[in-house]
């Protein structure tokens, strides 16, 4: 028997797995577009004709603190802070966590909003970098600033989760833009049930938007293809793929950018881990395997209707050691919490959603490159036919374009942005060259994220940014 009479056959039988493989993926997702349509279906019907201002004035509301970290955000971090001061909450406090920045993030914020140093005393629950100095503005008296060694977002988090004095505490990245009554509607969960300890929201991409005083003032789809075509994949990847897991089983991520906690379930829990760059989703996995069992309330849901806006890199370079970095943690993440896969205990939990992560976020990029290698060297040599393989490529790719362009139409059927029919045209061209290398480059670096993480790296690299004030008003 030949070499070539043994690899045919192994070469056949890959190209037939990773078409399961892209049937079952794209079956969930599927299930997922479906889910969240029902989601947005009940949204829509319980909050028809609410006020969410009514909330400013109950006494039922309650209390909430924003944690903010910040490391060399000194382009953004004025921007964001105004943006948190006109938020619409009662007796908002904002902690935000200098977390031993070199670029002059907390000259901005001394001169920006007058800080006056404080008397460092709090109890510390959970052990951090030792705090330098504490930092209260005269002009605003609900903010709060903590000087710290630098130790990294999940040490900076923790700090401020030690100090802040809030029943709920809301994560946010400092270099994010939250819509004015985005508090008011993302604690809508917490007012309904008992047994919610976290919900997370939208994240939208902010490039090429008119920003002023920390507000979105005129939403429009980025004009740079690297940017337009993350800005698909954001309203992808939260409106239908977090909002379905509400339906599914509940979800694992709730994005660091934007999240609001119960929190003395965060403190319970040990607060954040320092030894990931996967942070986030580490305290989600921790505080929904805490609930096994129904001991502890564990319940995490996704609200559609709060926006958050985050400024997208707009270099390959940034944006390859972000996707570099997304794929280490959930990999150091997963195999934290392995004993979740396939067990029954956990439910829904460990015999749908662990694996789904496992097989199709963790898995997927290397499944892909396997596979698509393997599918060429199978037509090479005759092992497949070259229509079927077209046919696979047109359906595993072509089905991902439909729902993107479904999610587009989900978006935009429940949104009063008034987006220009030109910037709607944009977007459906950004989902088209979605597929036309943007895609095989991520999976590229996500399987980098893969190697990297097997070698032990927790790196998590430059993250450059334009700044909100240089974005222009396309009037």
């Amino acid at each position: 028997m030949s070499l070539l009479d043994l690899v045919l056959p192994l070469l056949g039988a890959m190209t037939w797995a990773v078409f399961v493989y892209f049937v079952v993926s794209n079956g969930v997702q599927t299930m997922l577009l479906v889910g969240a349509a029902l989601e947005l279906w009940r949204h829509a019907q319980t909050t028809w004709g609410e006020r969410p201002e009514r909330l400013l004035g109950s006494t039922a509301v309650p209390s909430m603190s924003v944690l903010a970290p910040a490391f060399n955000e000194a382009t953004t971090v004025g921007e964001s802070v105004r943006a948190l001061l006109t938020l619409s909450y009662p007796g908002l406090e904002i902690v935000l966590v200098n977390d031993g920045s070199t670029d002059g993030t907390l000259r901005v914020l001394q001169d920006t909003f007058d800080l006056v140093a404080i008397h460092p005393a709090f109890r510390r629950r959970v052990e951090t970098q030792p705090v330098r100095a504490l930092y209260r503005s005269r002009a605003h008296p609900g903010l709060v600033v903590i000087d710290k060694e630098n130790g990294g977002k999940a040490d900076s988090l923790n700090a401020g989760l030690n100090f802040a004095t809030g029943e709920l505490v809301c994560a946010v990245d400092a270099d994010t833009l939250i819509e004015p009554d985005a508090f008011l509607r993302i604690v809508r969960p917490f007012l309904g049930r008992d047994d919610v300890v976290a919900a997370g929201a939208p994240i939208r991409v902010v490039n090429g938007s008119a920003v002023r005083d920390g507000r979105v003032v005129a939403v429009r789809s980025p004009r740079r293809p690297l940017a337009g075509i993350q800005a698909v994949e954001y309203l992808r990847a939260f409106l239908f793929g977090r909002l379905g897991w509400n339906v599914l089983g509940g979800n694992l991520i709730v994005s660091g950018a934007f999240g609001m906690f119960r929190r003395e379930a965060m403190l319970d829990a040990g607060g954040y881990l320092h030894d990931t760059v996967g942070e986030d989703m580490e305290l989600i996995v921790r505080l929904r395997r805490r609930g096994i069992g129904g001991t502890t309330p564990s319940r995490v849901t996704f609200v559609p209707d709060p926006i958050a806006w985050t400024e997208v890199p707009e270099t390959l370079a940034v944006l390859g050691r972000q996707r570099d970095r997304w794929q280490r943690g959930l990999a150091d993440v997963l195999w934290r919490h392995r004993g979740l896969f396939g067990n029954p205990r956990a439910g829904t939990l460990g015999l749908f959603v662990f694996p789904y992560f496992v097989v199709v976020e963790l898995l997927g990029p290397l499944i892909e490159v396997v596979g698509l290698l393997g599918l060429a060297a199978a037509i090479a040599l005759d092992a497949v036919n070259v229509p079927f393989g077209v046919l696979f490529f047109l359906v595993a790719y072509g089905w991902g374009l439909i729902l993107s362009l479904a999610a587009l139409l989900l978006h935009h059927a429940t949104t009063d942005d008034g987006i220009p029919a030109s910037d709607l045209a944009r977007q459906v061209g950004w989902a088209f060259l979605e597929n036309l290398g943007y895609r095989q480059l991520t999976v590229l670096w996500r399987v980098r994220g893969l190697v990297r993480y097997l070698q032990r790296r927790t790196d998590w690299g430059t993250m450059s940014r334009r700044g909100f004030a240089t974005v222009s008003d396309p009037r």
